[in-house]
């Protein structure tokens, strides 16, 4: 499988978080339709199905990321 660049994976992790922000502040279509967008690029880039395992798995491939760290699990 191809790896995304680290820096590709947090422009894409970056843009899901404030669309997601955005998305619940005021609820738009376009939004929404942006962030599916992004989340899918993000299943793509990390071989996952869905947002939650693309996050988490984009996470991990960044610099610093340690592969015992459950850190970036969402309780």
């Amino acid at each position: 499988m191809l790896m995304a660049h680290p820096a590709v994976l947090m422009n894409l992790i970056e843009q899901y978080e404030a669309l997601r922000v955005l998305h619940a502040e005021n609820g738009s279509e376009q939004a929404r339709q942006r962030m599916d967008d992004v989340a899918y690029t993000l299943c793509v880039s990390t071989g996952t199905r869905d947002i939650d395992a693309a996050l988490i798995a984009a996470r991990h491939q960044l610099p610093g990321a340690h592969t015992e760290d459950d850190s970036l699990l969402t309780a």
